[in-house]
């Protein structure tokens, strides 16, 4: 076993001592390190070894054994790397030695002991996948689904179906639209991509989750506050100041001269701008994931296949939306109260997140520790909703 480590980051430091256990329950088993960061042989040997594997040396810890690569500490991945140094020392047994431990299995199950189950699919680029102890996926899902609710780009699209269903042409709503919906997916992406990129170069700071936990924390808090006194006082919102040019911007598809890749090319540029001015407004739920995926140590391959995810299921709300309108040619309509109980939910996970990266961030390793989280905070958007409208109904 091959380990590439780097000096002072603490995912490295955590897994030290379980590396340590492993090597002492498999006395077969020569564990090799090789410290990446201060030293330029280890970090070109990294390299060399990462590409025999076919993947990027990029975040340490990196185990290599048996063929497979294993990036970051977490229960789920330790639990991964002794099953595979497991199978791997069985399968240098000999002959009789299996077939004793395959006998001896059988006997188990004929009197009634529990066997295990395996519970991992492969999954393309995402690789071996633990349904029971693997909560990344479960957890992108889940903020992703949030996340696309964003009441900032739920005011743009139905403000953009609003106005371009008065051209009365199906056509011109298909091509604006999914050229729109294309340009916003794709800035949002590089943007997650990039927020990714930055923490991985200071992700063995510790301050750094603090930061991120801070800003979630910020954030979430803002977001809350919308909930009661919405645009007073600081506000992650589109300005008002904004506003007009974006009406106008939208106006200028409505020109009936402006037509194939014309109409595109204006609608490209016009959702570029839009996806510039709302980003403040939609950077939250981006930052805190990116800061979840980094702390796993996932690979670049892991990451992308994590991020197509993120934004199919981010999409998914705006596509309904736009469809119902393609078809009914309907305006769906969007108000503020729509995007105050938006604020709140999404606002109290964020709130929730921020306190588990500070007091145990080792929930989110967990699928009931996940579960937890989330719905605690839904539970207690649930509660704020229901006392508001007591109170308003009182008065």
């Amino acid at each position: 076993m091959d380990v590439f480590w780097g000096q002072n980051c603490p995912h490295c430091l955590d897994q030290k001592p379980f590396l340590s256990e492993l090597a002492a329950r498999y006395p077969q088993l020569q564990v090799r390190q090789h410290e990446v960061w201060r030293n330029r042989f280890n970090r070109e040997l990294f390299q060399l070894t990462a590409r025999e594997h076919g993947v990027e040396a990029g975040s340490v810890p990196a185990v290599f054994v048996d063929g497979k690569v294993f990036f970051g500490d977490a229960p789920f991945i330790r639990k991964q790397i002794e099953d595979t140094v497991r199978a791997s020392l069985n399968r240098k047994q000999q002959p009789d030695d299996r077939l004793k431990e395959t006998l001896a299995q059988q006997s188990q199950t004929d009197r009634g002991s529990p066997t295990n189950v395996s519970t991992t699919i492969d999954v393309p680029w995402l690789g071996t996948i633990d349904l029971v102890r693997q909560p990344l996926i479960f957890s992108t899902l889940l903020i992703a689904f949030v996340d696309g609710f964003n009441p900032c780009s739920l005011w743009v699209l139905t403000l953009l179906l609003g106005m371009v269903i008065h051209s009365g042409s199906r056509k011109r709503m298909l091509l604006v639209g999914l050229v729109f919906l294309f340009t916003t997916a794709t800035l949002y992406g590089a943007f997650v991509a990039g927020v990714f990129k930055v923490l991985g170069y200071v992700a063995y700071l510790i301050w750094v989750q603090w930061l991120v936990a801070l800003f979630a924390l910020l954030f979430g808090l803002v977001n809350v506050k919308d909930y009661f006194w919405f645009k007073k006082g600081i506000s992650f919102t589109i300005s008002d100041k904004h506003k007009p040019g974006i009406y106008q911007s939208i106006r200028g598809l409505l020109n009936p001269e402006t037509k194939g890749l014309a109409l595109a090319g204006a609608t490209f540029v016009m959702a570029s701008g839009i996806a510039l001015v709302e980003l403040p407004c939609t950077a939250g739920f981006p930052v805190i994931w990116s800061q979840l995926v980094r702390s796993q140590q996932v690979g670049t391959m892991e990451f992308l296949g994590l991020l197509l995810i993120y934004l199919l299921i981010y999409l998914s709300i705006e596509i309904i939306i736009f469809l119902t309108a393609l078809i009914t040619l309907k305006r769906q309509k969007f108000e503020e109260k729509h995007g105050q109980t938006l604020k709140l939910i999404g606002g109290m996970i964020m709130i929730a997140l921020g306190i588990v990266m500070i007091v145990a961030p080792d929930m989110m390793n967990d699928l009931t520790g996940t579960l937890i989280v989330f719905s605690a905070a839904l539970f207690a958007a649930a509660v704020i909703i229901l006392v508001q409208k007591m109170r308003t109904d009182a008065e």
